[in-house]
């Protein structure tokens, strides 16, 4: 299967849409989950990349659904053109973030969700002490950690938040910068 940059944010919605025929949990689509994650930090961020990050870090498994080896990095290279390399570098490092966590937060491990802990293994498990000091020293490792932790908690079937078409605007905006 061949995935191209996004040219236009109706590119983006539709591969967006297609995260109802993917899952990111057994209970839960990719969609559902990635409109939670942005809704969750839409809510509680004043940072409108993190917010939109949070809706499309998960747009590889949309797009390319059974394909989640370096969702992070392909699903970054997909939104980076259309979004901005600051959404790219949010996207590309939630793995990262959560690798880090893992080491970190003596609770985290056992607060991730059942898939969270099998991809985790697949992802690299734990970082080393070396990769840790080197993620804590990126510009952008604060909104990481933000938009794991919210990646974590938007995992709820049946939550209730704004359908997908409420982020064009959003969606746009970044896109005409």
């Amino acid at each position: 299967m061949i995935v191209t940059p996004f040219e236009s944010v109706d590119a983006l919605i539709d591969a967006l849409a297609l995260g109802t025929h993917a899952h990111d949990e057994p209970d839960l689509d990719v969609l559902s989950h990635s409109l939670q994650c942005g809704h969750l930090l839409r809510n509680e961020q004043d940072d409108l990349e993190l917010a939109v990050a949070g809706l499309v870090h998960d747009v590889w498994d949309a797009a390319a659904p059974g394909d989640h080896t370096d969702h992070d990095t392909r699903g970054a290279a997909l939104v980076e053109a259309l979004l901005g390399s600051r959404v790219a570098t949010l996207v590309a490092g939630h793995v990262q973030a959560k690798r880090y966590l893992v080491v970190n937060d003596a609770r985290y491990r056992d607060e991730l969700s059942s898939r969270s802990t099998v991809t985790l293994a697949a992802q690299g498990d734990a970082m080393t002490d070396d990769e840790a000091r080197a993620f804590e020293a990126t510009e952008t490792f604060e909104a990481l950690i933000t938009l794991r932790r919210a990646d974590e908690r938007a995992k709820i079937p049946g939550a209730v938040v704004p359908p997908l078409d409420e982020w064009r605007p959003l969606l746009m905006q970044l896109a005409t910068r």
